[in-house]
């Protein structure tokens, strides 16, 4: 079904009757995706319920879908509790955290170090802020070429053709990817999303890491690929692609699926890798942690530049931002809650909305950063 949302800040009420949005990060949420294929964690914990009745948080738009998941199965395993998130976006989110008003900021890149870890630091009264990577979506690099359904593509090869160097389809190095398999002789049209995006900036983050000799244009919420038509969010990526042959774009999966477009494998060197929950959770499960202690902050580097064996690391994280310590003891006690259950038991609701459910071994990461709140 497909949800639209009313209003700035839509209050996550847990009773069982509300909807699953998609994911996404613009003001559309497309419906909820057929399955990812990945099988349902089965992890849990403890939780102990109470504190703080009305938890507030806000941020990253493309954590939506998911937050909404958190917090139904959160009413439900905590009766008379809940928490309201703002979709506002990163930057809104560090902002309200930094300042306050937020319990848990979310965002689609860690506190920059400076300023923002500095403001976090005075906000926890002393203490630092911890970045906890909860929410994984697959960036999909959708396309329509007529009367062709499985491409292939290299990392360089996307590079290439996201900065127009690669112009047509039926190019040499398209070619060789798809194994000498010729592709028809039509224009690539590049479909890029308009404005600030965070999918963007992670999408540029991957072809710097993983395809350094052909995209030498940096990263950022802009693209900068210098190629191509903008549309307007994910939602007029998706349609945009879809209704014209010899196109392609990238976007988060779910409005990929929401469209039924075709999506391309990615070889990163060692075979063509199909996009689904089994092998994006491959990727996250072998992600590397560059922050110390309980601050996870992912290695995106290594993970965009991966080359394992059916891995598809071309994914986007979102950040939960809480203190590690500072809270009064009656937020503590629901910011912890609500975390437990959303890195466990509430995991097994995210397939179906675009999402890609946390293996155990992550799951075991985050709680124990759970647990070690104060």
């Amino acid at each position: 079904m497909k949800i639209k949302r009313h209003g700035a800040v839509i209050s996550l009420i847990a009773a069982g009757a509300l909807a699953l949005t998609a994911c996404g990060s613009d003001q559309n949420t497309p419906a909820a995706g057929g399955g990812s294929g990945a099988a349902a964690p089965t992890g849990s914990a403890q939780v102990d319920c109470g504190g703080k009745k009305n938890l507030v948080a806000e941020g990253s738009s493309a954590q939506k879908g998911a937050m909404d998941v958190f917090a139904q199965q959160y009413g439900q395993k905590c009766a008379g509790q809940q928490i309201a998130y703002t979709p506002s976006g990163s930057g809104n989110g560090i902002k309200q955290f930094n300042g306050g008003v937020a319990d848990i900021g979310g965002s689609d890149s860690p506190l920059k170090e400076g300023t923002e870890t500095d403001a976090a630091k005075t906000r926890c009264k002393g203490d630092p802020a911890w970045n906890l990577p909860l929410v994984f979506g697959p960036v999909a690099v959708p396309y329509k070429l007529d009367g062709v359904t499985d491409v292939t593509l290299t990392p360089d090869v996307i590079a290439k053709i996201f900065t127009g160097a690669v112009k047509t389809w039926d190019d040499a190095e398209i070619t060789k990817a798809n194994g000498g398999k010729a592709l028809p002789a039509k224009p690539i049209k590049v479909i890029f999303r308009d404005g600030d995006s965070g999918t963007t900036d992670n999408f540029q983050q991957y072809l710097a890491a993983a395809a350094p000799s052909s995209w030498t244009k940096g990263a950022g919420k802009k693209f900068v690929g210098g190629t191509g038509q903008s549309a307007q969010g994910s939602a007029g990526v998706a349609e945009t692609v879809a209704a014209a042959d010899g196109t392609i774009g990238f976007v988060e999966w779910s409005f990929a699926q929401d469209k039924k477009l075709n999506v391309a494998k990615i070889d990163s060197g060692a075979g063509a890798v199909t996009l689904s929950g089994e092998t994006a959770g491959n990727a996250i499960k072998e992600a590397k942690i560059k922050g110390t202690g309980n601050d996870l902050v992912l290695d995106l580097k290594a993970l965009y530049a991966s080359k394992a064996a059916n891995s598809y690391p071309l994914v986007l994280a979102t950040y939960e931002i809480v203190c590690s310590k500072g809270y009064d003891a009656d937020t503590a006690k629901a910011v912890k809650a609500f975390l437990t259950v959303a890195a466990t038991t509430a995991q097994s609701g995210l397939a179906d909305a675009g999402y890609v459910p946390l293996p155990q071994e992550f799951q075991d990461k985050l709680l124990t950063a759970v647990k070690a709140i104060a």
